[in-house]
């Protein structure tokens, strides 16, 4: 079949399209222009998508969520706990919450997919898309992993910058269509909501406005120091907002750590994907480095200043909203999960950050 043909036309007009994006939170934020843009094509369509359930949230199926003003991105979420899988591989229960999963994918109630397509590129995401059992599988022709080009029918070339455009490219590849990344509406969910508001009301009271600092990353050589995060938070107290620091839970260690390193004027803030998303809906700036929140609050259209060190922020920079991208020069492109920070990261000055935060607060205004 060639590499721009249409999913096949001896079906009816709607077509069945499985997403494999298992996470995190970022790379599933990136998928979701490209198929927002294949949602506003073909509205019609069913789309699912395969995904951790920690990422769940992020899609327009949870059960509190409101949906979207014209349509929700996906159908269907099918709940794919692969992190849980690998820290029992041999279970009883391992082996059949793989069967259930397999079930589901192949359409016990709802039919099998038309098309099946690996947006994440790894052994383990194109295993699952084998699972699903669609008439068609595609994925990128030069996957993050390379053996998981061996399940692919269908193998895409991808020759834009950023990831998210690669991602439109796949799946435009995939549907034998152009896609362009189309602007992706994050779900509402009235609790979240309200206990943003609850907490806006003891922590920044009368309107004040706060800047959100996400100090962790995926790994140590992403990860700015906590004391130079503390010292932007406390010169941003100082100049009136009220700086916050997000966090998994209240014992985080990172995240206390800033706050320690602020004297005492950031808050820590725990929460869950969908209070994350309802918080930084009204924050003035984020500030992060390659993680889940900086790309959360680029798709919310959030001002942000992002921190790079040995990843590339052509590839994986904040897109599509107001942003000050900051990278030394002898940062070199390496996705080595080491522990410690990259050099090239700790020549970024804590006055440097200031300096682009505050730029950035001014021209908001």
């Amino acid at each position: 079949m060639s590499r721009s043909s249409p999913i096949s036309s001896d079906r009816n007009l709607q077509r069945r399209v499985l997403i494999v994006r298992i996470g995190a939170m970022g790379d599933v934020l990136h998928a979701m222009p490209a198929v927002a843009a294949l949602r506003l094509r073909h509205p019609e369509w069913f789309i699912g998508w395969a995904i951790d359930p920690c990422w769940a949230e992020l899609l327009q199926t949870a059960a509190t969520a409101e949906r979207g003003p014209a349509m929700p991105l996906v159908d269907r979420c099918y709940r794919v706990p692969t992190r849980e899988w690998k820290q029992r591989t041999f279970s009883l229960d391992t082996m059949a919450s793989i069967r259930t999963v397999r079930r589901e994918l192949r359409g016990e109630r709802f039919g099998q997919f038309d098309l099946c397509v690996d947006m994440q590129g790894s052994i383990r995401s194109s295993m699952i898309g084998w699972m699903a059992g669609a008439e068609k599988f595609a994925g990128c022709a030069e996957p993050r992993e390379r053996p998981a080009r061996w399940m692919y029918g269908q193998k895409i070339n991808v020759n834009a910058a950023h990831v998210i455009e690669q991602g439109c490219e796949i799946l435009g590849g995939a549907v034998g269509e152009p896609l362009t990344p189309a602007k992706v509406e994050l779900p509402i969910d009235n609790a979240a909501e309200g206990w943003r508001d609850e907490l806006l009301s003891r922590v920044a009271p009368e309107g004040r406005k706060f800047v959100v600092i996400a100090p962790s990353a995926g790994w140590g050589a992403k990860q700015w120091p906590a004391e130079r995060y503390g010292a932007v938070a406390a010169e941003l107290a100082r100049a009136g907002y009220v700086p916050l620091v997000n966090a998994v839970f209240s014992g985080d260690i990172l995240a206390n750590a800033v706050v320690d390193a602020s004297g005492g004027v950031a808050v820590v803030v725990p929460c869950s994907v969908s209070q994350l998303i309802a918080l930084l809906r009204r924050a003035s700036l984020v500030i992060a480095g390659d993680t889940g929140p900086l790309h959360l609050a680029a798709a919310l259209e959030r001002p942000v200043v992002a921190l790079f060190g040995p990843t590339d922020p052509a590839r994986n920079g904040p897109y599509g909203t107001a942003s000050r991208v900051l990278r030394h020069a002898s940062s070199k492109k390496d996705h080595t999960r080491h522990a410690e920070t990259e050099e090239g990261l700790m020549q970024i000055t804590t006055e440097e950050v200031v300096a682009a935060a505050f730029d950035l607060l001014q021209s908001a205004r």
